[in-house]
């Protein structure tokens, strides 16, 4: 790689660092074929999981960090002084291409600052994806950040080569938008949103390609004065309405020579741990945001223990459950269960009862849940009622020295 090259991706891999949507959970395996390169199974590359467990490689880069807007919270806005690249259209398909020849990759995340206009950029992010189809019989997965200002037919065409398209709601609340980002428009954020579940809804029915892995988007936390709860309310209106296929959360870092208007500290970083694991009962546990309101202090999520274990603590009346009698639904609100022990706890005692070396078997949360539980042998009794039982729950243990 010529030097020219390497510092352009240098400059443009560190500049898509802040981009935490580049998943590739969703994404369906493409049909091989002799000439295809690629399979869904350094510097710009990072790590996603697949819905099975396997970890894969993304060429994650900008195509440039130029951009017209001037977002306070954005490292790459306008007026930030910051080192500045652009990529060619074909720069980043021979790189695409080079990585995956050395192993290095899987597949390809691409997002861009906006040079000239939403369209330009939007149009050359596309010509990326086409090239790499067409030209290269790319079959690995790619994910474009698509642009909500450009024209909605390039966002269609977008879909037609990417796996996954993704744009950023970037904050939860249109006022914080119009304070931080004026040039932004949530109303078209959100209408680009719209358009997407729609085609990919429609290619679904009608099983042809369009954006299979569905979309995603991300918003940043600890920017402005949103609360937790204000932003798991925004994320279940983004997976209500637009069948969002993740909602990702990166705390706001402190960039160079910033405005005046944002925080000089960043959040805790325990806050973005929290929400993802709010998020994830709003998904696969059962949970609406009230529920977890209710939990919070003043809106915000306990930072000393998990969600599902701020609601248990706030509901012991419901406690314990049986192992052996309860609904799916309750065992999934027990702290220490996660889904996949509860459909194994589930299929097992259709053939056993169940004791609690059972279900120690069936999950490694069994400490956290026993507070919580009955099974055969066991009765927590007035464990629940004790005024300990958070700070044991949240005691963190000591570290054994190497020589003891």
């Amino acid at each position: 790689m010529d030097e020219k090259l390497s510092r352009k991706l240098r400059i443009l891999a560190d500049a898509a660092k802040y981009d935490a949507s580049c998943s590739s959970s969703g994404a369906p395996k493409r049909k091989a074929d002799i000439d295809g390169l690629g399979s869904t199974t350094g510097a710009g590359i990072c790590h996603a999981y697949t819905p099975d467990g396997r970890c894969v490689s993304l060429l994650k880069i900008l195509l440039t960090n130029y951009c017209l807007f001037d977002c306070a919270y954005c490292v790459n806005r306008r007026s930030s002084n910051v080192k500045r690249a652009r990529f060619s259209v074909d720069e980043v398909v021979t790189l695409t291409i080079e990585f995956y020849k050395r192993n290095y990759i899987e597949g390809l995340f691409l997002s861009s600052g906006i040079v000239r206009s939403p369209d330009y950029t939007m149009e050359q992010m596309l010509l990326v994806a086409k090239k790499l189809r067409r030209e290269h019989g790319f079959r690995g997965y790619i994910h474009l950040k698509t642009i909500p200002e450009a024209s909605p037919w390039l966002i269609e065409e977008a879909g037609l080569w990417a796996d996954r398209l993704s744009i950023n709601l970037e904050l939860p609340t249109e006022q914080s938008l119009e304070r931080l980002a004026p040039e932004k428009d949530g109303a078209s954020i959100e209408g680009a949103m719209a358009q997407m579940f729609e085609r990919i809804e429609e290619a679904r029915e009608e099983r042809r390609h369009f954006s299979p892995a569905g979309q995603t988007t991300q918003m940043i936390v600890g920017v402005d004065d949103t609360t937790d709860v204000d932003v798991l309310r925004s994320s279940a209106k983004l997976y209500g309405h637009y069948d969002m296929k993740r909602v990702y959360y990166s705390a706001f870092s402190p960039i160079p020579d910033s405005s005046a208007i944002l925080p000089l500290k960043p959040p805790p970083l325990m806050r973005e741990s929290r929400l993802y694991q709010a998020d994830w009962l709003l998904r696969y546990y059962g949970f609406n945001v009230e529920e977890i309101a209710a939990s919070s202090e003043k809106g915000m999520l306990d930072l000393d223990v998990d969600p599902k274990l701020a609601w248990a603590l706030k509901n012991r009346h419901v406690f314990p459950v049986d192992v052996n009698r309860a609904e799916r639904e309750m065992l999934l609100r027990v702290p220490g269960l996660g889904a996949r022990a509860v459909d194994k706890i589930v299929v097992a005692r259709k053939h056993t009862t169940l004791r609690l070396d059972d279900v120690a078997r069936l999950t490694s949360g069994l400490k956290r849940a026993k507070p919580f539980l009955i099974a055969a042998d066991y009765h927590p009794h007035g464990k629940l009622d004790r005024q300990e039982l958070r700070q044991r729950l949240i005691e963190k243990p000591q570290q054994l020295s190497l020589f003891a």
